[in-house]
């Protein structure tokens, strides 16, 4: 089968940094799903990855949002059959989605929207189930901070993450979404998704969220560069309220929360697969809920750019342009 792999952890700009390879076509057993991948879109993950980690084999394949066909199931796989259409965000142990075959254990996958095409719901799995496990599973966002404004700020808007927590906190809460972005476009794209405010974040947050006369803020989530908005969010966020990032500052010194008795919550959305968690069925509920609410309307999918067919050549592109952080909503590659 043909894949997308590298020897190498290294820059982007090298030469064999991705490579067009050829690769044994897996088998499915035990409670594993193989797919034929139709669409997949590029993370943090895949360069974060591709720059550090050195495979265990000859290859490494990345990769791990994906939208395709099953073709073969193990015999514990559950509901699946042969034919289904489904989507997914993978494991950061095993070989990823950048090959014409993939194996998924099917706790992680749910059927794709039937709304979506494959590329618009390959932009959705491994975003939708951060935001969400962010939101609902660590902020408790359901749960009122006493006395702090019913609103939460979301710093990062516009990315892959970002793009779908507005839409799940304007959507699925009753609380005041303010969101940060910088450039025309972005500051359109985060109002159209449904954020109520949306401040700069290339000027202090603090005095743009005061400036807005709704209270400090409950609930702040940071999805980049929260190292060096930590100060503005300390100051920013009321007290006893909740805090959750997704991003690797090098340090992050959370001290300065403690006078205000803020919790801080890191979220891994490869956690569950990582441990084989008691609850790892739960991203595939979670990601059937979505496909249930793309369809009836009130999600959407972030995909933005479609850069083609899945090759190493479309993908350095991609990796490259993730890697800037100036990244709107997500991009999608699309057949083999």
């Amino acid at each position: 089968m043909r894949a997308i792999g590298y020897r190498t952890p290294g820059p982007i700009e090298a030469a064999e940094s991705l490579v067009d390879i050829e690769l044994p076509r897996p088998a499915a057993a035990g409670r594993d799903l193989l797919v034929q991948v139709k669409a997949v879109s590029v993370n943090p993950a895949d360069y974060k990855v591709r720059r550090g980690a050195v495979p265990e084999g000859e290859w490494k394949v990345l990769g791990w949002d994906a939208a395709g066909v099953v073709v073969e199931t193990g015999p514990d796989a559950g509901d699946f059959r042969p034919g289904d259409e489904v989507f997914y965000a993978g494991d950061l142990t095993r070989p990823g989605t950048n090959a014409e075959f993939h194996l998924v254990d099917s706790r992680i996958v749910a059927k794709k929207p039937e709304s979506l095409s494959f590329a618009a719901a390959a932009a959705l799995p491994l975003t939708a189930i951060t935001a969400w496990e962010a939101l609902f599973d660590r902020l408790d966002v359901g749960r009122p901070v006493p006395g702090a404004a019913p609103a939460i700020l979301i710093v990062g808007g516009a990315g892959g993450v970002g793009s779908i927590a507005v839409q799940l906190a304007r959507r699925l809460t009753g609380l005041t979404v303010i969101t940060t972005a910088s450039r025309p476009e972005t500051r359109d794209w985060v109002r159209d998704l449904g954020a109520h405010h949306v401040i700069d974040h290339r000027a202090p947050l603090a005095p743009q969220v005061a400036a807005l006369g709704l209270g400090a803020p409950g609930f702040v989530f940071s999805t980049t560069h929260s190292d060096q908005h930590l100060p503005e969010i300390v100051e920013a966020i009321a007290p006893q309220g909740r805090f959750a990032l997704i991003d690797d500052p090098a340090v992050l010194d959370i001290t300065p929360f403690k006078r205000k008795s803020v919790s801080v919550h890191w979220e891994l959305m490869f956690t569950r697969s990582l441990f084989q968690t008691a609850d790892m069925a739960a991203q595939g509920r979670l990601l059937a809920e979505v496909a249930r609410l793309v369809d009836a309307g009130p999600l959407r999918t972030t995909l933005t750019e479609n850069y083609g067919r899945i090759d190493a050549a479309n993908l350095k592109r991609a990796h490259a342009l993730v890697e800037t952080g100036g990244v709107r909503g997500k991009i999608v590659l699309e057949g083999f």
